[in-house]
Order: structure tokens, then sequence, then C-alpha cells
């Protein structure tokens, strides 16, 4: 898919105009019965939610675009604008890719929403940053990798979604990233777990026994370059989420103003303060993602720094949300206890808070525990 510059900000009305119609009516069964989006979010696809990053230059304004689409939609609803990070995220290891072949017939299917994928990266971050083992194994055969392993939660996956999946290979230095299809022969998924949030995001166990991934799947090998250029942008498409959710609350401390203006001004932290934080936010994030591919560890520390906030001020804005709601909030399909819930999952979402400050740590002692942006260049 060429890469062209930008036209200017995505006018994201028509994306607006779909989740009232197509979201705001499932809101309550994505969140209680776990109902997954998937005709929403094939509609988004056409409407380009899942493009402009992967289909211009996204330090022109696509990143900064995919984020703001992604935030219009986790105004309503986290679940979806999760699932929409997953399909993005997807995207942009496909946009990326040097394996053109790959590239070029997935990536106009992944971009439209025609064809729909998870990350499968949750794994590998955590083993390069010291907290877990690589899960997966591949052993090289003639024409590509036999691979074994499991991966416990992948979202935004089903039979014939696609997902990108980091192995190791015992003897050798360096790991492969390749993509993987359910349903293939040898990779099954599962749903093992429920949750108290984020029910509706399809998040599955994978399973992956001796299966074979051919060389035409490969996305990077070895990984770790690849990893290196992909990370930054990775990171920053999940500001969308936060940005979403804090942009949600205060509507919902609005609305609650309402009819209790009086007593909730007795409250310590009042809209307005949220208000400025997500402004700033914004703004920082723009700025981020005009850069999406230079990975110093000055510009990372700022990176996940801003990452970090956008975790922090979800949990303030969705707690005070919560309060301004009063008991009307603790209702069971009251919007207020669905948002501290979510809010919640961008705290615990890889990177999560404690991986963020674990890495932030690790860059200010020099050494950088994720190591991936150290593997290439600074830009």
């Amino acid at each position: 898919m060429q890469r062209t510059p930008q036209d200017g900000p995505a006018d994201w009305s028509p994306l607006r105009a779909l989740v009232r119609s197509d979201l705001v009516p499932l809101v309550d069964a994505i969140d209680q019965d776990g109902l997954y989006p998937e005709a929403a979010l094939r509609r988004f696809g056409e409407v380009g939610l899942f493009a402009r990053h992967v289909t211009g230059d996204p330090g022109a304004g696509g990143l900064r675009d995919a984020i703001a689409g992604m935030a219009a939609v986790g105004e309503t609803c986290l679940s979806t604008a999760f699932a929409a990070w997953c399909q993005d995220a997807c995207g942009w290891y496909l946009s990326n890719s040097a394996n053109t072949a790959l590239r070029d017939s997935l990536l106009p299917e992944v971009a439209s929403g025609r064809q729909l994928g998870g990350t499968g990266l949750s794994n590998p971050m955590k083993a390069y940053a010291g907290i877990e083992p690589v899960r997966l194994t591949g052993e090289r055969v003639s024409g590509g990798y036999v691979v074994t392993g499991a991966l416990p939660w992948v979202s935004n996956l089903g039979d014939g979604h696609v997902f990108g999946a980091v192995f190791s290979v015992p003897g050798r230095t360096g790991n492969v990233m390749a993509l993987l299809r359910c349903g293939q022969e040898g990779v099954s998924i599962a749903q093992r777990s429920h949750f108290c949030a984020l029910e509706g995001t399809r998040t599955v166990t994978v399973m992956v026994k001796h299966a074979f991934v051919a060389d035409g799947q490969i996305l990077a090998d070895p990984a770790e370059p690849f990893l290196a250029t992909i990370t930054p942008g990775f990171i920053l498409l999940q500001a969308g989420m936060a940005l979403g959710l804090i942009r949600g609350a205060v509507t919902a401390m609005r609305e609650a103003d309402a009819g209790q203006a009086a007593i909730n001004a007795y409250l310590p932290e009042r809209l307005e303060l949220f208000e400025e934080a997500l402004a700033g936010l914004e703004a920082t994030i723009a700025e981020l993602a005009a850069t999406p591919y230079r990975n110093t560890p000055d510009h990372m520390r700022t990176l996940l720094e801003a990452r970090l906030a956008a975790a922090e001020w979800s949990l303030r804005a969705a707690n005070a949300a919560m309060l301004h709601a009063g008991a009307r909030g603790y209702l069971r399909n009251a919007t207020a206890q669905r948002r501290l819930r979510e809010a919640y999952f961008v705290a615990i979402v890889t990177p999560s808070i404690k991986h963020l400050r674990k890495e932030l740590s690790e860059i200010e002692q020099g050494r950088g525990s994720m190591r991936l942006w150290k593997a290439v260049p600074a830009s």
C-alpha cells in the first residue's frame, strides 16, 4: 500500500455518526454479555478508522488521526476502542514490514476492516523487559518454521483473524516475528477467561501446536530491529483509548451536574481539572505522533511518561465520574461504574502502569530493560 502525504486532519464526523447509530445501542450488551461488535468494527473500517496511519505518512498526521479516531470510539465504549487499537496495531505491523508480498496482499484488507486482526505482542514486550519468557518456540525447516506454544490472552480474534506473534529459535540469537492466522493448521483459539470489563473484545487463549509458519508469513527475521521501529507507534496508539475514556468521563460528570451541581461542587476534583489535563495530554500525544519512529532513550522517556500519564488520568477521571454520579452510578447499567472498570484496563494493558514505571526506572539508570529502541539507529 503506497504511502502518500496526509490531506489534513481526518474528518471523523462519519465515524461519530456510526458510533451513535451502530455502537451506542450495543454498549450494555458488549459490557454485560460480552458481545463482540464485529459488524460495527467492519463499518468503522469502511469510513477509514484503521487506515490513516498506514496509507499516508504517519508522521504527517496519520498516527495523530488514528489516535483521534480511536478516542472518538472510546468516548462511548472502551471495549470497542481497544478492539480498534488491536486492528490498528496489526496494520502498523504490516505497513512497516519488509515482506512486501505479505504487506501488499494483507494491508489493504486490514486497513479497510475487511480482514480483522490482533496484536499478540503482550508476551514479547514483557519478555524483553525481563518479566516473563517468550512463550512460542520455533524450529527452522524447509520453507519456514514449525512453531509451538501458547499465548494466554490475545484480543480481537476469531476464526480467520490474523495476529502478530514473536517466537524464539533455540540455538540462535534473535527472535522471529510472523503473522499467524486463527484456524490455520496447528493454530486454534479458545475463550478460557472472563473479565469484569472488556469482555466484548474477543480475548482468547491461542494454542500453537506444531504449526507450519511459512516464510511468506514472516514479518521480520530477526525481529528486534523491526520491534525497535514499531514500538513507539505501538505504544502511542494506545493513547486513543485513554483520551476517549477521559473525554467520556468528563461528559458523564457534566451530565451528573445537570441534576446534582450544588452538591457536586464540594467534590475535590471537578470536570474543569480533567478538561485541562485532557487538552495537555492531547497536545503532548500529537507532538509525539509527529515522530513515530524516533526511539532515542530521551524520546522514549517522554513517550512512556505520556503513556503513564494517560493511564493515571484515566483512573482519576473515571473515579471522579463515579463520585459525581453518586448512587445512580452504582446501578448495573450505569455509565459511571462501567467507565471505572474500563479505566483499570487502561492501567493494566501491556505496557501496564507498573511495566511503564519499570521501563522509566531502567532508562534513568542508563539501561532500558526493553532494549528495543537501541537496536536501530536513532532517528
